[in-house]
């Protein structure tokens, strides 16, 4: 056990004197090697200098209760898909999460989900442990990405007791270069833009597939500016 404790201090730095209670119950030797050789191949990575056309993403989305996590609201499902540059693969990831609680019918509507299919749904700590396994190292892209950000930390934290330290990047990162004036623009308005269909809207893969669609777009716009690696991007913005 000490063993254990004292790995997992080397992979998340220091923890809060709330961390050992129910440690055994949070994470098996297994899981908690896999956690550590994800860490540490993000510590490593050179993902600033990696050619553009080269970098592996997930895009991925989220349909929530809500839009704050400390205040309750709950991720309802979780949706992904993998990058390769710009090409959009076939490997998607895609689950409900199971939630006891009613939601909203103002949520149901927008989202189409019910109550008792949630209810039904896998555990969540389950889905995350998942969806840690589907993503890798790679670098996360979301529309809107500080939602996903504030619910992966509450998440990873509340049912694992790990520090969320992937990478994520908004799509407006890219859009701004293209298009400086816009300051916050909802997906559809994106996707009519890039000339992207709308569909299967407020469906987490579907939104994924839509925003890895708008990702593509713009990573391949930015390529045609000039840029070859996200460090040139960063640098270009930081002047701006």
């Amino acid at each position: 056990m000490n063993e254990m404790i004292q790995l997992f201090r080397q992979i998340s730095g220091k923890l809060g004197s709330n961390f050992y209670t129910g440690f055994q119950e949070t994470l098996n030797l297994q899981q908690l090697s896999f956690i550590r050789n994800l860490q540490r191949e993000m510590k490593d990575s050179k993902v600033l200098d990696v050619p553009l056309h080269e970098l592996d993403f997930t895009v991925f989305d989220m349909e929530t209760s809500g839009f704050s996590p400390d205040k309750g609201d709950r991720i309802l499902s979780i949706g992904a898909v993998k990058m390769k540059g710009t090409m959009i693969s076939n490997e998607t990831f895609y689950s409900l999460l199971k939630s006891e609680l009613p939601i909203t019918n103002e949520i149901s509507i927008l989202t189409k989900l019910q109550d008792d299919e949630l209810q039904n749904a896998p555990d969540g700590k389950e889905v995350l442990l998942q969806f840690f396994q589907y993503i890798k190292s790679d670098i996360l892209v979301a529309h809107h990405s500080k939602h996903e950000k504030a619910f992966m930390q509450k998440w990873s934290w509340d049912l694992l007791k790990l520090r969320f330290v992937h990478r994520i990047i908004d799509t407006s990162f890219l859009i701004r270069l293209s298009n400086p004036q816009w300051k916050s623009i909802s997906l559809d308005e994106v996707c009519k833009e890039c000339g992207i269909e709308i569909k299967n809207r407020h469906h987490a893969l579907g939104d994924a597939i839509m925003t890895a669609q708008i990702w593509g777009h713009y990573l391949k716009r930015a390529e045609e500016m000039g840029f070859k690696t996200l460090r040139e991007v960063y640098e270009y913005l930081a002047k701006k």
